[in-house]
């Protein structure tokens, strides 16, 4: 089983991440938890939040040990640039490029172990929630039902006279010119 989650739009170059994720490609979820925590190093911090959050999304979503994870794939894209001007003497200015970048981490399994044990569990849930829905909905449409609507009285649309003496002069419709006649 793998668990794919993906960093979009940090504000900081690929160049830089890709040193911290460097350190931890290939190693097991707790150690590579142990080098971010202590790296000096600035994408660390958020390297290490993407992979805490991968990790509880296995436990959660899978039921999956944390001990018995590892970090099969992990790589930085670039993603898209701020284009921005430095003022420089002479009147002049050099182009600034403020990088973004775009991590994907996948984590897999050290030992395989059974798969789907979560659809079972879920189905079990909707079957025992199912029946309840749908007396609370029956209940509450006839409750609907069983008052009576109130008629409100009808009136005309439109009055033909009123709108004859707005919209018209000289019997044709006014609309804007741009020439005067």
């Amino acid at each position: 089983m793998e668990i794919k989650v993906e960093l979009n739009y940090l504000r900081i170059t690929p160049r830089k991440t890709r040193q911290a994720v460097n350190l931890v490609r290939g190693k097991k979820v707790e150690e590579a938890e142990a080098l971010l925590e202590f790296s000096a190093n600035r994408p660390a911090k958020s390297v290490l939040k993407l992979l805490r959050s991968a990790v509880t999304s296995a436990k959660n979503s899978f039921q999956l040990e944390p001990s018995n994870l590892y970090i099969s794939k992990i790589f930085v894209d670039e993603g898209p640039k701020l284009k921005r001007w430095m003022p420089v003497s002479r009147g002049s200015a050099h182009p600034l490029w403020k990088r973004a970048s775009h991590i994907t981490l996948v984590l897999a399994e050290v030992k395989p172990t059974s798969k789907k044990k979560t659809k079972k569990k879920t189905e079990e849930k909707i079957k025992k929630e199912e029946p309840t829905k749908i007396e609370e909905a029956k209940i509450s449409e006839e409750k609907t039902e069983s008052q009576p609507k109130k008629e409100k009285p009808t009136q005309p649309k439109f009055k033909i006279e009123e709108s004859k003496k707005q919209g018209s002069l000289r019997g044709l419709k006014r609309i804007f010119r741009r020439k005067a006649f």
